[in-house]
């Protein structure tokens, strides 16, 4: 049985944790808790041991935590670093590598300049054996990880038919769980954009992406608007929806009118975290003008890179077949089903 220690609690630190508890071939042996915060109560409500910096353990003297993060990683096979972006590098030069110990990192981290965290971005659907033998990687951002799901079956599909990817990333503002981070009404423009160079870091650095960003004020999901080039007239839409029929984690809806109504659904089906962990092609929404086709999807933003850590812990602490993988993924995520009841509930109408 391996230990997995989970870095954080927040909106990533708190999902992994809850759903990898199920893996009857590892063990959470703890969380790690940087701030004296209710979040350290709901980590011990939930059923896991709290531990805390060694130097800050006084801060913590109304909390019952179990002692240092420090002393709990000798014996630990893995860490799930689920900190605030930049603060896993500092982990990392501070106690991972000090300890000799595994460590997966979140989207807000790096993997270029004198801060990176790791020399490879995973995304299961393009390299997922690629981090095997691996000790430290970096698991993409929602809006990294859902353009793999989209890219890479295109690219086995249509090949050197493909010229370009444009992409306009329509970010959220917030998660759901972010109530103290205040809404602003506002549309922010990004300027140079990371999204697009880490997906070229798994994609291939040559890819022809173009990626522009803007954040709204919503808490309901991303969505991207992608036009695909082809070197030719662009396929029927008709096959492009059925490329992604049996796509693991991709849903192909015709009736969603935005992004809270599917959130809503997951609500009320009584999804856990109201995630659906995926990605949802809007159907309805799909052009096809001479050479391009324009594809517009929702992605689950914290939610669809939970199933991917997932996917990266078994690739890194038992080389797992990528089937056998994507077989214990949806033991504990049920996705398949979370498709079947969002395309039932959402499909085109006669």
């Amino acid at each position: 049985m391996k230990k997995v220690f989970v870095n954080g609690y927040g909106s990533i630190g708190s999902r992994i944790a809850k759903f990898i508890k199920d893996d009857s071939d590892i063990v959470v042996v703890g969380i790690g808790k940087h701030s004296p915060d209710e979040k350290v109560l709901h980590a011990i409500n939930d059923g896991f041991s709290v531990y805390v910096p060694g130097d800050k353990i006084d801060n913590f003297r109304d909390y019952d935590v179990s002692g240092s993060i420090e002393s709990i990683l000798d014996d630990c096979d893995l860490v799930i670093d689920a900190s605030p972006g930049g603060k896993g590098f500092l982990n990392k030069k501070n106690i991972y590598e000090p300890k000799g110990i595994k460590a997966i990192f979140q989207g807000g981290e790096t993997i270029f300049n004198n801060n990176a965290v790791a020399d490879v971005l995973f995304n299961s659907r393009v390299n997922y054996a690629d981090v095997f033998d691996k000790k430290y990687v970096m698991q993409g951002s929602c809006n990294v990880t859902g353009m793999g799901r989209i890219l890479n079956p295109l690219r086995e599909k249509y090949s050197n038919k493909l010229t370009r990817f444009d992409v306009t990333l329509i970010r959220r503002w917030a998660d759901l769980e972010q109530t103290d981070k205040q809404i602003v009404d506002t549309i922010e423009m990004t300027e140079q954009p990371h999204h697009g160079t880490d997906v070229k870091a798994y994609f291939g650095k040559d890819a022809p992406l173009f990626v522009r960003a803007i954040k709204v004020p919503t808490r309901q999901m991303h969505l991207h608007i992608m036009d695909i080039r082809f070197s030719e007239n662009a396929p029927a839409i008709n096959e492009i929806h059925e490329l992604f029929k049996d796509e693991h984690g991709v849903a192909v809806l015709w009736t969603a009118k935005g992004t809270k109504d599917i959130r809503d659904f997951a609500e009320s089906t009584k999804f856990n975290f109201k995630d659906t962990n995926m990605l949802h092609i809007h159907a309805n929404m799909t052009t096809s003008i001479g050479d391009t086709i324009q594809l517009m999807y929702s992605d689950d933003q914290t939610g669809i890179v939970i199933p991917e850590n997932y996917m990266l812990l078994q690739a890194m602490l038992f080389q797992r077949d990528y089937q056998d993988a994507l077989k214990q993924t949806e033991k504990l995520f049920n996705m398949d089903e979370k498709k079947k009841l969002l395309e039932e509930n959402f499909s085109k109408k006669d």
